[in-house]
């Protein structure tokens, strides 16, 4: 047998030689028990020495490519699968809208980034980006942080606490992830129906029992099984907007004492409401003996600075950090640092003032706009806080096809099928509002408008 072999210089010459033989033999060009030149006469082929073609042998031996027999020579080894590898099609992708085609984005996880004091920091980036901050931070969080969160809470939510009950995570997910794991895999864990879609998620990664609790006008209703965790969205509830009544509010919270149960609080965009009077949180109402407080800075700040708090009930504390004795902290040091600067100088308090201001406009702007441009048939329920409401579609236009026309108009809206764990025939579209100017809100409704109306 005879091999030609073309170097190109590009990797060692016994690299080239392995490369190539591997390659015959895959493509069944060298077949079973066919026997390789020697290296001998390989080397004098082509004018290389013997050592170089000694190593290519010996890989092709290491990896099973050939054999060798005493005396004999070496030889392609017999492969019972096919080794000839296909160029596999990719895959025929649906058509999806592109950014690109997308004008006005009305997703609720969105903010508002021009409104963002980015001057300022920056400025403190510089200040704590520095040799002695680049180590990684404890796992439950900066202390400096955590003591600033535990101010916060207390005069914007009433939940006294201490620092040493606050958990620094890097989003909702993340700690309630951790919850998950804590409180172990025979839990039960009740969530609101139709509720936070990310949420069932980690629980069914984690795959523990979950059992859908039913809202109504009040909230989340009583739970009639046993369940260890609830989790609840009662200062806005999502998707569907309702504010939690002091009354559903005092009776959840007697469920909770007499089931032994936790519930997880989760005031996601509590910062932001527009019509009555602040409502008590419940781990106010119940000083954190069975509520979990879930805090975030992805609705006040930024989504991608990705840190998020929770305080925890002080029964809960030793066991919840004994347990996780070997965790490390999963946000940046700097950026806590920052964060925690940014809150002792007053400037989160004064940054959440102005965002109130801008939101509430956007808001107006946005109910303003639909009052002209739609009819009656089109309900707007939760619009009294948060960054999104969800309208209600007339009983002529389904879900799926309404987010079809707002596609084919560059319009991207959100569907409330997702929230929930069974179907449902409501029809309703989430509209954020967040992230557009005025301009684009009233654009956008009108544009619409032209294709649901």
């Amino acid at each position: 047998m005879e091999l030609s072999i073309l170097f190109t210089g590009k990797s060692p010459k016994y690299i080239e030689i392995y490369q190539e033989v591997k390659h015959l033999i895959l493509h069944k060009k060298l077949l079973a028990h066919e026997q390789l030149p020697s290296k001998r006469a390989l080397a004098q082929t082509l004018t290389i020495s013997v050592h170089t073609v000694k190593e290519a042998y010996d890989q092709l031996l290491t990896e099973g490519y050939i054999y060798s027999k005493e005396r004999a020579g070496y030889f392609i080894a017999p492969f019972e699968i096919d080794w000839l590898q296909q160029k596999q099609q990719p895959a025929s992708m649906p058509e999806v809208v592109t950014a690109n085609n997308i004008q006005f984005d009305f997703n609720n996880g969105h903010v508002d980034n021009e409104a963002f004091p980015y001057t300022t920091w920056y400025k403190l980036i510089k200040k704590h980006f520095m040799k002695d901050h680049l180590t990684i931070s404890p796992w439950q969080g900066e202390d400096t942080l955590r003591l600033e969160i535990a101010r916060y809470v207390e005069r914007s939510r009433g939940v006294t606490c201490e620092a040493s009950q606050v958990f620094i995570y890097s989003g909702t997910q993340s700690q309630f992830l951790a919850l998950c794991h804590f409180f172990g895999p025979k839990a039960c864990v009740g969530l609101e129906e139709p509720g936070f879609k990310r949420i069932r998620a980690v629980l069914q990664q984690c795959g523990l029992s979950t059992m859908a609790i039913p809202v109504d006008h009040a909230g989340v209703t009583i739970p009639q099984k046993n369940i260890h965790l609830l989790y609840t969205t009662p200062a806005h509830q999502f998707p569907l907007g309702m504010i939690m009544t002091m009354e559903r509010r005092a009776a959840l919270l007697h469920w909770a004492s007499l089931s032994q149960a936790y519930i997880i609080e989760d005031d996601y965009d509590a910062e932001f409401r527009y019509k009555g009077l602040p409502i008590p949180s419940l781990a106010k109402l119940d000083q954190l003996q069975h509520v979990i407080y879930f805090g975030t800075f992805s609705k006040t700040l930024l989504p991608s600075l990705r840190i998020s708090y929770m305080v925890l009930p002080t029964s809960l504390v030793a066991s919840f950090t004994a347990f996780y004795l070997e965790q490390k902290s999963v946000v940046s040091k700097v950026d806590q640092l920052v964060l925690a600067d940014f809150m002792a100088q007053g400037l989160f308090d004064k940054h959440l003032a102005k965002m109130r201001t801008i939101y509430r406009k956007k808001q107006q702007a946005l109910l303003t706009a639909i009052s002209v441009h739609f009819s009656a048939e089109f309900q707007v329920i939760g619009e009294k806080s948060g960054l999104h409401i969800v309208i209600k579609l007339p009983n002529r236009l389904s879900e799926a096809r309404a987010i079809q026309l707002a596609e084919e108009v560059g319009i991207h809206v959100y569907p409330c099928a997702t929230s929930y764990q069974h179907k449902t025939s409501e029809a309703m579209v989430i509209i954020g509002y967040g992230g557009l100017t005025l301009q684009q809100i009233n654009d956008g409704i009108a544009r619409l408008a032209s294709v649901w109306q």
